[in-house]
């Protein structure tokens, strides 16, 4: 089974050798980009159909349902006749929307979900850009994934879409700030941006040596991508639908596979920064990858199942007021740390989860509601 663990980078330098031999340099530059989109957006594609069954599944067995169980064998097409059902959707379109604006942001939601998967390495050297700033690229991406639904919520000409984009843009600000410095402990550790380094270098994967940089990222992520309980830029019992209340069709479509496409990348860079990666025994390290990222993803699901909904003034004051300061406690132990062991030995994991415990513990008893009450009376 050796062959399978460089694969497509075999299959690449083949095919580019090939093309070399009749086609100029640029030509072959620009078909090779253009095969290495091709299987990421089938892959997104298929890992988004794997997600909806999941998260459906999963909702069921934790609410003591069945869950789908009708369409294909354990209802596992069920994805494939709600595409077809979607596309058979009319298009419907506000009379005052702006047309140009509401066509765009769907396109752009789901084109910014693709853009993840350029740097994110399923295996050793599967990566279709191996950037060497691949963390700044990430957390530039997810910048732009509020981009789609700040348009959405502007040309819908509705109050609820409105408001659900002002939320999307408080989250973004808000949440921005912890994402960034949270990673900085594994850049710290690693001495690199590259997402393909940062796996190599995982000997002990990260999440054991930066337990609080992991918990800082899982939580602030899930406000990256909108997803329960920190989903007020849907909010139902409140916004009908939030920013897409006036989409249906095709558009609602594109929407629907941002979510879940964006849910699961998140769930790929959780693994490479903290997971290691492609790296495990006996299996190929592709099947290694998509085993760890299925797994982060459950446990989104399993989070939707659990948490209610929180208000948006709590989602903005957790990020400010508790993420934000614990994110910088931890960039201050791991420099402590690297400044008296430069190379981070394994055993500091038996330091850091017990400090990240006592940190999460003492920061939680400052906080208390109007009258000294503490949050959880």
């Amino acid at each position: 089974m050796d062959w399978l663990y460089d694969l497509f980078p075999k299959i690449g330098d083949a095919l580019s050798g090939w093309l070399a031999g009749f086609l100029p340099g640029w030509a072959v530059y620009l078909i090779m980009w253009l095969v290495g989109v091709v299987p990421i957006l089938i892959f997104v594609l298929i890992m988004v159909m794997v997600v909806i069954m999941i998260e459906r599944r999963g909702l069921a067995t934790f609410q003591i349902r069945y869950g789908p169980n009708r369409a294909g064998p354990f209802g596992m097409l069920q994805p494939i006749a709600d595409a077809i059902k979607v596309l058979t959707k009319e298009d419907i379109v506000p009379a005052q929307a702006d047309r140009w604006l509401h066509w765009l942001a769907p396109v752009v939601t789901f084109g910014v979900t693709l853009l993840w998967f350029a740097v994110i390495p399923v295996g050793k050297d599967a990566i279709l850009a191996d950037l060497n700033i691949g963390i700044l690229y990430v957390v530039a991406v997810a910048s732009l994934g509020g981009m789609g639904v700040v348009m959405a919520g502007w040309a819908c000409h509705n109050k609820y879409s409105l408001i659900g984009a002002m939320r999307e843009i408080s989250q973004m600000v808000s949440y921005e700030v912890p994402v960034v410095i949270s990673i900085l402990g594994v850049v710290m550790i690693t001495g690199s941006l590259s997402m393909t380094q940062i796996v190599e270098a995982e000997g002990v994967p990260f999440i054991l040596l930066q337990p609080l940089g992991f918990l800082i990222y899982f939580v602030a992520v899930l406000a990256q991508i909108n997803r329960s309980p920190l989903d007020q830029v849907e909010a139902e019992s409140e916004l009908v639908s939030g920013f897409h209340t006036e989409y249906s069709g095709m558009k609602f479509a594109l929407f629907y596979l941002g979510e879940y496409g964006n849910a699961f990348a998140a769930s790929a860079i959780v693994t490479t920064l903290f997971l290691g990666g492609w790296k495990g025994p006996i299996l190929p390290p592709y099947v290694w990858f998509v085993i760890k990222a299925l797994i982060v993803m459950y446990v989104l699901v399993w989070f939707r199942a659990t948490f209610p909904r929180v208000r948006i003034d709590q989602i903005t004051g957790f990020a400010w007021k508790f993420l934000l300061p614990l994110a910088l406690f931890n960039i201050l132990i791991t420099a402590i740390e690297l400044a008296i062991w430069s190379e981070f030995p394994w055993w500091l994991l038996f330091v850091n989860i017990p400090v990240a415990g006592a940190l999460i513990f003492l920061w939680s008893r400052l906080f208390t509601l109007q009258g000294g009450q503490r949050v959880e009376a």
